[in-house]
């Protein structure tokens, strides 16, 4: 159940990478600490996972895992409870990423604003590692 009252944040980027490359970035533990924070990610419904920076921590759990194809966890932090949904669509470049992060209720500009200033920076930095792994077979 969405409430219409909470905004999200939306950042899409196309991609010159099959959606396999930026899958493995999404998912493998290693790999998400390049470009996010340092995690215990697993890529299995129902797991909890922390994501941590040196401001805090978010306390995440999985709710959907399509391979190559769509990742939803929960983020929950310092009274925020939000959704990420990542969606990988092949395109004839590569590939649509789309990030939504959805929950921001009307009194949390802070942290709408905060998310909409960071994400599109994390995901720079996202296409930076998939773009290393391409070039390391």
């Amino acid at each position: 159940m969405t409430n219409p009252e909470t905004l999200s944040v939306v950042v899409e980027r196309d991609m010159p990478f099959p959606p396999e490359r930026i899958w493995r970035a999404l998912t493998q533990p290693h790999l998400i600490a390049e470009w996010l924070m340092t995690n215990d990610f697993s890529p299995v419904v129902g797991h909890a996972f922390k994501l941590s920076g040196d401001w805090g921590a978010v306390d995440c759990q999985v709710r959907s895992v399509e391979p190559n194809r769509s990742l939803v966890y929960s983020w929950a932090a310092y009274g925020l409870d939000s959704i990420v949904t990542w969606t990988l669509t092949p395109s004839a470049a590569g590939t649509h990423l789309r990030m939504e992060q959805s929950g921001f209720a009307p009194d949390q500009q802070q942290f709408y604003q905060g998310a909409q200033a960071s994400w599109p920076g994390f995901i720079a930095t996202l296409e930076q590692v998939v773009a290393r792994l391409e070039n390391s077979h």
